[in-house]
């Protein structure tokens, strides 16, 4: 059949997390420079595109990959190899089409888009841009639901970083030309943003490729009538109608989409509501509005960066829970439970903590020049980012437990309190932007208590909140307070007046705050070696750190 064989699960999600960690990093070099490049009022109007295309990018890529790379695992187990191609293939053309109509929704109406939608006008350019690269990430997304159907994590992992490569070096190039030239911010922005689809473009031709290369006979063998008919199995001649698979794929794939739309979705209201409030409420003109929402949009930056190490973990707890229930092994299904909490944990608070205590020369390092809030809102988002990664682990718990319906509760009440929080605060002159950050802890702070209250409910045998969170909290106390002591006894000696000593003092403080994390986690026991063990990879990092 194919020429590449799938890994095991564990392997699988390996390979994801490290594609995962280096998209991250990737996308973060990507920000930073951009962020200082377009100034605080041009990245709104990047930030505002970016999340309409977002509620699109999602859509496209959200579901329909997973139920094709499910109906493609379907028909490869069961030697049906006919459907199997023919379930691609009409994939392919189903996503071309969302990908048309999406990509012609943003290329025709953009300043309606960013008049009426966003009350950015200028972000229209921005938006426009980036209509070629939702057609693209659509007909990707069918080559990638296809590899993954077979169980090959590697081209999707490989194509994605590819993608973002060629994002952040088109991107800064072409923004950093447009800028220097003197086209102005709107055009600056559209630059930026058209290295979204140059690194669609090369993502698509290696999933082409790829596929060609590796899995051709699926591909050309039957239809071409090479292959000895005694090598196909009896059942494979029946293949389902186009509709049928169209029908299977819609039915699978859009309750996971909408799903994942609400965040996007929310994100984009965010834009919307923040700029309308900013000016119509708190009485900022439409510059300051956008000042103030570009710096939010750096803090944001950095904000979702705890997130992006928790989200391939969830993977792995996934089936170890499932499996534990499948067996009414309730005691062991809320161990898992426990331990991977814990682990999120471990791996989020620290991060949370230090964007919180180190907030201002984080800001000043990465972002100098920026406006004044940007610290205070890092500050809020930091602690709001531990909240959103155990929403992250109980909505894989939920899931795992056949509870996936209760996280599209969550979620929607969590948007809503946003939503809310954010039309009053944003109002108040003196908080302004400060309203977002704080609308986003406490959505996320009630998104977690309701599904710990779902996971208490619907688990025979009790998470316990202190066995989970005590010795990670305790750990992460004693790293922001040296974190705290060292910036400021750094600064007293070495001074911050400059952004060299800043970033000197800055990058001290981290490596002690490390040093005295890992030394807190072990002494603790904040992590056992059962807990590493739920990490691919872990249990050789768990004999190296000598955790037992």
């Amino acid at each position: 059949m194919a020429n590449v064989k799938g890994q095991n699960y564990m392997h699988g999600a390996a390979i994801l997390t490290v594609g995962v960690i280096i998209m991250k990093i990737l996308g973060f070099i990507y920000k930073i420079p951009l962020g200082n490049i377009l100034g605080d009022e041009g990245y709104s109007m990047f930030m505002s595109a970016y999340s309409v295309y977002y509620i699109f990018f999602t859509l496209a890529t959200a579901g329909l990959p997973v139920a094709l790379s499910r109906l493609v695992a379907e028909a490869d187990a069961n030697g049906r190899i006919r459907q199997e191609e023919k379930t691609f293939r009409v994939a392919l053309g189903t996503f071309t089409v969302l990908g048309v109509v999406f990509g012609l929704i943003m290329f025709l109406f953009p300043q309606w888009l960013a008049d009426n939608y966003l009350e950015n006008p200028d972000a229209a350019m921005s938006i426009r841009a980036m209509s070629p690269a939702i057609l693209l990430v659509c007909m990707v997304s069918a080559y990638r639901g296809y590899c993954q159907g077979n169980g090959n994590m590697i081209p999707t992992t490989v194509d994605e970083v590819l993608e973002v490569l060629f994002k952040v070096i088109s991107g800064l190039i072409l923004a950093k030309l447009i800028i220097d030239a003197g086209m102005g911010l709107p055009m600056g922005s559209a630059g930026a943003i058209m290295g979204v689809s140059i690194g669609s473009v090369v993502s698509l031709l290696y999933m082409v490729v790829y596929k060609k290369k590796n899995y051709s006979r699926l591909g050309i063998s039957y239809s071409a009538g090479i292959v000895d008919e005694n090598d196909i199995p009896q059942d494979d001649s029946k293949v389902d109608s186009t509709g049928k698979i169209i029908k299977d794929i819609l039915t699978i794939g859009i309750p996971i989409a909408l799903g994942a739309c609400i965040m996007a979705l929310l994100n984009s209201v965010d834009s919307k509501l923040c700029m309308n409030r900013l000016q119509t409420a708190a009485g900022f003109s439409y510059k300051e509005a956008k000042v103030l929402y570009g710096v939010y949009g750096k803090a944001q930056t950095l904000f979702n960066l705890p997130a992006a190490f928790i989200t391939p973990l969830t993977i792995s707890i996934v089936p170890a829970i499932s499996g534990a229930l499948a067996l009414k092994h309730h005691k062991e299904a809320t161990r898992i439970t426990e331990d991977s909490l814990r682990i999120s944990a471990v791996l989020s608070l620290p991060m949370g903590v230090g964007l919180m205590v180190l907030a201002e020369p984080i800001m000043d390092v990465l972002y100098p020049n920026s406006n004044a809030a940007g610290p205070g809102l890092l500050g809020i988002m930091g602690l709001a980012s531990f909240f959103v990664c155990i929403v992250l682990m109980e909505n894989a718990i939920l899931v795992s437990s056949g509870k996936e319906k209760l996280t599209m509760v969550t979620l929607i009440s969590g948007g809503v309190i946003k939503i809310v929080v954010n039309w009053f605060l944003v109002a108040q002159r003196p908080i302004n932007i400060y309203g977002a950050p704080i609308g986003t802890l406490v959505s996320y702070f009630i998104m977690a208590l309701m599904n710990y209250v779902f996971m208490y409910i619907g688990l025979q045998e009790k998470p316990r909140l202190l066995r989970i969170f005590a010795r990670p909290a305790a750990a992460s106390i004693l790293m922001g307070a040296s974190a705290w002591a060292i910036y400021g006894l750094s600064g007293r000696f070495i001074g911050t007046e400059s952004w060299t000593k800043t970033a000197i003092c800055m990058v001290l403080a981290v490596m002690v705050a490390v040093v005295v994390y890992l030394v807190s986690v072990i002494a603790l026991r904040a992590v056992t070696q059962e807990d590493m063990k739920l990490i691919p990879g872990g249990e050789k990092l768990g004999r190296l750190l000598h955790i037992h």
